[in-house]
């Protein structure tokens, strides 16, 4: 059933986009009514607009807490327009119709955001807004609800294009968008609320991107998030389901690399395929792709510095999905932009979630992110022997690959430089096994390389296995019952292992 607006109330924080639905709903003959910066910001404009104290007969109070929280408001948005009681007693209370409801909210996780006070951020609660919204939204059968100026335009175009009039459909959609924008404030303001604590689960995400599918083409997907916020697109297709899966995974790993020499990360399937640190950017990506040229095809690169020409001219020649780095020459981007679908991305210095969730079963699992990542301090030798710097430093470059690595893991690196990895087996053995096999078809010896392992080593079985591969160095969480067994085939084999006491499983 259509209906045509005769009345508004406008209560607005954000007023960008206003003007144009003001001035359309004048010229329509809409009544309007409003309160506080709104009122001014409609009077200023010349048009005429009535002050909500008028409906109510009350001021607004408590320092702008109470406003609109009255019969004269919420009933005017409520009482069914068809309902014989409920016109009789708008008529009985002199209560005045109010066909649309215009409000955008509180900004509370913006001033959460800024590292505002406690006190400021109480008072970005918005009370009467939600009251407005929720009514509204309730009676969508009679009436408009406009829950934020992301509807701003929708609701111009209907005034311009329909005179004010809008379909059930209409109303419903918008009904819809109301108690979406309701469940993520409420969402926000809980999540501030419970802090650290366990408690409900509530994610609330506004900005939702449909993907072309999700991993398979027979599945839908969709993102939700700003992607904006972490990274400036310069070149190439959308990314897909697939490719942020990748593209989450280069950027946690070149995070531990972060303070580091130029760093370079090739990654494919979530897993790095190459990774090495060097003295010049264009000698990391070199010695990353040498690691396996054969995976690094179609995959996600990443570093820690500034793309020059040099760099990107060898990057140019390999058909790769996306390219992240925290700057780029311009003479870089202009060539790795010859190839239109390739995605050259600008990642940017934005704080990245704390907390995974996965859904799982008929519910959830939410953990805390892996913020664990292990110094040269933290590095605990259990051996006689005693590792030297370069292969502490080796140590501490493949722990730091290890933790982003789909265990069961080992990660073999020397010189910096990933040499192998073995990735998501059911056996450390058999991982250990995929990793020198691989360096072995990739030309690398691996005498004098170190060894990292995801978890402990619950019998001696890897050690001697790595140490006939040529590993002088490896390090390890340590925990197992057995821990003694490999300690002393180490002593015996002169090997020097070190622990950090710390796991670092990726399932």
């Amino acid at each position: 059933m259509n209906k045509r607006i005769s009345s508004a109330l406008i209560s607005v924080f954000d007023k960008d986009g206003l003007a144009p639905i003001v001035e359309q709903m004048h010229q329509l003959g809409i009544t309007l009514y409003s309160t506080g910066g709104t009122q001014t910001f409609i009077e200023n404009m010349g048009i005429p607009v009535i002050a909500v104290e008028d409906l109510t007969g009350y001021p607004s109070i408590f320092g702008g807490r109470v406003k609109t929280l009255h019969p004269g408001v919420l009933g005017g948005i409520l009482y069914r327009r068809d309902e014989a009681q409920d016109l009789e007693e708008a008529s009985k209370f002199n209560i005045k119709p109010i066909d649309c409801v215009i409000v955008d909210l509180y900004p509370f996780e913006k001033t959460v955001a800024s590292g505002a006070s406690h006190e400021d951020i109480i008072e970005k609660i918005d009370i009467g807004g939600i009251a407005l919204i929720r009514g509204a939204a309730k009676n969508f059968n009679d009436v408009v609800i406009v829950p934020s100026k992301n509807e701003y335009s929708a609701l111009h175009e209907l005034l311009v294009n329909q005179n004010g009039e809008t379909t059930l459909e209409q109303r419903q959609f918008f009904a819809k968008q109301a108690f979406e924008v309701s469940s993520h404030y409420d969402s926000a303001i809980y999540s501030y609320f419970k802090g650290d604590e366990v408690g409900s689960l509530r994610i609330a995400s506004r900005d939702a991107h449909v993907l072309r599918y999700g991993e398979n083409p027979h599945q839908k997907g969709s993102f939700y998030g700003d992607l904006d916020a972490l990274f400036t697109k310069l070149n190439g297709k959308e990314l897909s389901y697939n490719n942020l899966l990748d593209v989450e995974a280069a950027v946690q790993l070149i995070s531990e690399f972060k303070n580091d020499a130029p760093t370079f990360a090739i990654l494919k399937h979530n897993n790095a395929c190459g990774v090495a640190t060097r003295n010049s950017m264009v000698e990391a990506y070199e010695a990353a792709l040498a690691c396996d040229s054969t995976s690094a095809f179609g995959g996600v690169l990443i570093a820690n510095g500034n793309i020059d020409l040099a760099t990107a001219e060898k990057i140019n020649s390999l058909f790769c999905e996306v390219v992240i780095a925290p700057s780029y020459d311009e003479s870089a981007v202009e060539l790795l932009k010859s190839k239109a679908n390739r995605i050259i991305l600008i990642i940017k210095e934005t704080p990245l979630l704390q907390t995974q969730v996965r859904s799982i079963l008929n519910g959830y699992l939410v953990q805390e992110k892996d913020n664990a990542t292990e110094t040269a301090a933290d590095l605990k030798c259990a051996t006689t022997a005693v590792a030297n710097d370069a292969s502490i430093s080796d140590m501490i470059f493949a722990n730091k690959l290890v933790k982003h690595t789909k265990s069961n893991t080992i990660v073999l690196a020397k010189n910096n430089t990933l040499l192998a990895s073995g990735t998501g087996q059911t056996s450390r053995v058999d991982a250990l096994q995929q990793a020198i096999e691989k360096a072995k078809h990739f030309g690398f010896s691996l005498e004098g390389s170190a060894m990292a392992s995801d978890a402990f080593f619950p019998f001696p079985d890897c050690v001697e296995i790595a140490k006939n591969a040529g590993v002088i160095a490896v390090v390890q969480p340590g925990g197992s019952i057995k821990d003694q067994l490999s300690i002393d085939y180490c002593n015996a084999n002169n090997v020097a292992m070190y622990m950090t006491g710390v796991r670092h499983f990726k399932h």
